[in-house]
């Protein structure tokens, strides 16, 4: 298998439906209390890519990219409409949206990652397919010029800086970014009559781990 560079058309990810999964394991204790624990450390995302299509030409273009990509076979990058950037939906990227770490005077290498909080609680989720050419970064409350003063590799979501933050200095980013994924399905079922008439087939779509 392999992994394609190349995003499912966003116009049509535009209307599918989906989001973040967790997988909680429960214990009832006969005393009537729960025991609660988690083998996933991160969330995996699912979608419907059906649900986004509105006309026949949108179906000649899925079933397209579903083949070219084999089915379940390669994975590809999906647009999460509902999550694709590093600030909120009414504010514009900048260079200290998130936190990804601290200088020490050698590292160059820091991974990109998006920060979710709610209270006292948080979640830090690795971002490894960022859209190249949108990420702002900035060490120490200066913002640095991409292709300049700093690399990002879009394959696997690693900013790289020509010269190591000193010690101490934060260092921040802004970027769009993008859901690795693959079909989670060998087959697709169309009833051309069926979808003239509003029945929208389901592909179901899910996140892979890289």
């Amino acid at each position: 298998m392999a992994f394609h560079e190349i995003r499912f058309p966003a116009d049509l990810s535009f209307g599918a439906t989906g989001g973040p999964e967790r997988r909680t394991e429960i214990v009832t204790l006969t005393n009537g209390f729960e025991e609660r624990n988690t083998p996933w450390e991160h969330s995996l995302r699912r979608y419907d890519a059906g649900l986004g299509l509105r006309a026949p030409d949108d179906l000649e273009a899925v079933i397209a990219f579903f083949e070219a990509r084999r089915g379940q076979l390669h994975g590809f990058r999906w647009k999460d409409w509902a999550d694709w950037r590093t600030c909120g939906p009414s504010r514009a990227l900048g260079h200290f949206d998130q936190r990804l770490g601290m200088g020490d005077g050698v590292a160059t290498v820091f991974q990109l990652q998006k920060t979710y909080v709610s209270g006292l609680e948080s979640y830090v989720r690795p971002i490894v397919k960022p859209v190249a050419g949108t990420v702002l970064a900035a060490v120490g409350g200066d913002p640095k010029v991409e292709g300049v003063e700093f690399t990002v590799d879009a394959v696997t979501g690693t900013l790289t800086f020509a010269v190591a933050p000193d010690i101490g200095a934060e260092i921040t980013a802004g970027f769009e970014f993008d859901v690795p994924v693959r079909f989670d399905t060998d087959r697709i079922h169309i009833s051309m009559a069926s979808f003239q008439a509003g029945e929208i087939p389901s592909i179901p779509v899910v996140e892979v781990r890289l």
